[in-house]
């Protein structure tokens, strides 16, 4: 099969797209679906789409959303799972990757503190005194991301484009007003895993006031994240023990706010 990436645009019904239409439809008809190889997206197009939508699943195993569209997940379902598109890595990310890695297993002091001295480094990076409040008080996911890009700034000699602050919330919030920063909503990711690359920093949001960050260093082929995540656990909880690469989060968590991306900042 030739396996072809999915380009970003949504095939639907009345689309204006023949060539690859026909691409989907000779395909469907390969597939045992009947399509008539026309390059018109019709009512017969639609009907034999949403069938194939009813009998397969995405690339994480969750059936496919039956609404007769070729967007990211059926498109991939149709001609095989697809090796993310990663684009040159930007010197600033390429640089917050290597500082975040060189992190890997730093641990709390004692564990469970939210303490230690690069803990409390972190901590300090983001504007928040260690030495104040309960450890409940001062979770440091978010510290660490803005640590982790205040290093790699100096080491190009410029400021970190990161807004200073220990909330996940709020540097979701403010990364919509600054300047060549990106947001990619949850929404966004699940049509197109494309625009999702190393170096990007995630969000998630558990309710009440709870969060969680850190940065990605690779898709994987399944289509799983590869991350870096400061104050969590080697099982991915929100608020652990040390800094641990991961490979647990997914575009389909329904806890993922989206991505910042300081690529351009």
């Amino acid at each position: 099969m030739d396996i072809r990436p999915f380009d970003g645009v949504i095939l639907k019904a009345g689309i204006a797209a023949p060539d690859k239409v026909r691409l989907v439809q000779d395909r469907l008809r390969a597939l045992g679906y009947g399509a008539s190889v026309t390059g018109i997206f019709d009512a017969q197009t639609e009907s034999v789409v949403k069938l194939f939508q009813a009998q397969h699943s995405d690339d994480s195993g969750l059936p496919l959303k039956i609404d007769g569209e070729i967007g990211f997940h059926t498109w991939t379902a149709l001609f095989g799972v697809l090796p993310s598109v990663v684009q040159p890595v930007a010197q600033l990310l390429s640089q917050a990757l290597a500082v975040a890695a060189s992190q890997d297993h730093q641990m709390e002091v004692p564990r469970g503190s939210n303490r230690g001295p690069m803990v409390d480094e972190y901590l300090r990076a983001a504007g928040m005194d260690p030495t104040k409040g309960s450890p409940d008080s001062r979770p440091w996911c978010m510290c660490f991301m803005y640590w982790v890009f205040e290093q790699a700034a100096q080491h190009m000699n410029r400021a970190t484009p990161l807004p200073k602050t220990a909330s996940c919330h709020q540097h979701w919030a403010a990364a919509a007003d600054l300047a060549n920063v990106g947001r990619i909503t949850r929404q966004q990711a699940l049509d197109n895993r494309n625009l999702i690359q190393p170096g990007l920093i995630f969000i998630l949001d558990f309710g009440g006031g709870m969060g969680h960050t850190g940065i990605v260093e690779s898709v994987l082929p399944g289509g799983a994240l590869q991350t870096i995540e400061g104050n969590t656990n080697t099982d991915g909880s929100r608020n652990g023990v040390g800094v641990f690469r991961l490979q647990r989060r997914k575009p389909s968590d329904t806890v993922l706010t989206g991505f910042v991306d300081y690529s351009k900042a």
